[in-house]
């Protein structure tokens, strides 16, 4: 009996490691995507292309720190041509966001060390702003 517990406890602790990594990845994708959706939505409120990559930077941090997601290296890309096109034809913000979360605290061997989570989103910018 005791030699199946002995062999056994091992492999049980592995795969609740993985179902942990598992579970961290998918609050992190959710929180990832959050932040990008909130920071293109604020980027797309600005009137200029450097208030809005300002604002959209500022957001994506505060989403982030309200889903209480502790990147180790965050990136914040925000695409701002859309403010180049003429008044009256559509443009559009595009915030790419990437957070590397660390998962060495899991002190699971085989696991790896950190997980890149990446997302992106489009929107749309009024046509009609004021400039």
């Amino acid at each position: 009996m005791s030699v199946e517990l002995a062999l056994l406890a091992p492999a049980l602790l592995l795969l609740l490691s993985f179902a942990v990594v598992a579970g961290r990845t998918q609050i992190a994708e959710g929180a990832v995507q959050e932040a990008a959706r909130a920071a293109a939505r604020e980027a797309s409120l600005a009137r200029d292309a450097a208030t809005a990559a300002a604002r959209a930077g500022a957001q994506a941090e505060r989403t982030l720190a309200a889903q209480d997601l502790r990147c180790e290296r965050t990136t914040v890309d925000v695409d701002t041509a859309g403010f180049q096109a003429p008044l009256g034809q559509p443009g559009d913000v595009t915030v790419s966001i990437t957070c590397v979360v660390g998962m060495a605290d899991l002190l699971a061997p085989g696991l790896p060390g950190s997980v890149t989570v990446e997302a992106s989103f489009i929107s749309p910018i009024d046509a009609y702003r004021e400039r």
